[in-house]
């Protein structure tokens, strides 16, 4: 399978009130459907942290939700322990496979089998904000824990709690990583978001969103809506299995532009 490479001008008009912010490089990985003692998918998970230790200048990596295949307390210290061998920090997604709080395995207790796992981890809410080179990202959970499902659910504290850190960081292009696309070029009725409309008008009252980058519908998509290029990535699991690599790019006095690569991941020969 050939590389595909997207390049996109998100705007030729001036993006008003954002900063030089310069370039930022990171990768994408969503939807690993991780279970601990299944060789393939062990094998897959290990072989994408040493392809990705590979590439050159990223800053960082984001496992976009679904990390887990079901809400077991017992996958998840096998997942952190072989992205923990990452050379670059990580940051987390929840999606609607990674928590079931009648399970025993909630948000706050998710995110504190990681902690235990990686003392470099110190989120402890599953929304949260980070910085690097002048770019503001946030990740926003959509997961519903008491009853999961397939329909992403960004309530209204949690769009609040958006709008706030969009104010606040107002002058900083802004990336989004969230599990549930908001858009999507094959969207399906099932794995849609609720009340999405509540969202677009956050978005579209503030003009620091770069872009959303989301996952769960194992396909690969991007769309440009009001300025925001919103990016959907395939599932780890795909065949071959694939990550993506994500450019940004700002120049002063110009919006910023996004360069994105499928790269695969190469899997070792099976021994007959």
């Amino acid at each position: 399978m050939k590389k595909n490479i997207f390049l996109t001008l998100l705007s030729i008009l001036l993006l008003q009130n954002t900063v030089f912010a310069g370039v930022i490089k990171f990768v994408q990985v969503t939807d690993s459907h991780f279970i601990a003692k299944d060789e393939y998918r062990t094998e897959v998970l290990k072989q994408t942290v040493k392809s990705i230790n590979k590439e050159k200048d990223v800053s960082f990596v984001v496992f976009t939700g679904d990390n887990l295949d079901s809400p077991k307390e017992a996958y998840l210290p096998g997942f952190v322990n072989i992205i923990n061998k990452l050379n670059v920090p990580y940051y987390l997604v929840i999606g609607n496979h990674d928590v079931f709080k009648n399970n025993g395995l909630s948000k706050e207790h998710y995110l504190e089998i990681v902690r235990d796992n990686n003392c470099f981890y110190k989120y402890k809410k599953p929304n949260y904000v980070f910085k690097k080179n002048g770019f503001v990202f946030i990740v926003l959970d959509g997961a519903k824990e008491v009853i999961p499902g397939s329909i992403g659910y960004y309530k209204d504290d949690t769009l609040n709690w958006l709008e706030k850190q969009l104010k606040k960081y107002k002058r900083n292009p802004v990336i989004i990583f969230q599990h549930f696309p908001l858009i999507a070029a094959k969207e399906r009725p099932t794995h849609t978001v609720y009340q999405k409309e509540k969202y677009f008008d956050i978005l579209d009252t503030n003009n620091n969103v770069v872009s959303i980058i989301a996952g769960h519908l194992h396909t690969n998509s991007e769309i440009m809506r009001n300025g925001v290029y919103h990016i959907t990535s395939p599932t780890l699991l795909s065949t071959p299995p694939v990550y993506k690599v994500i450019t940004v790019t700002t120049t002063r006095g110009f919006s910023p532009m996004i360069y994105t690569e499928l790269k695969e991941v190469e899997m070792p020969q099976r021994k007959e």
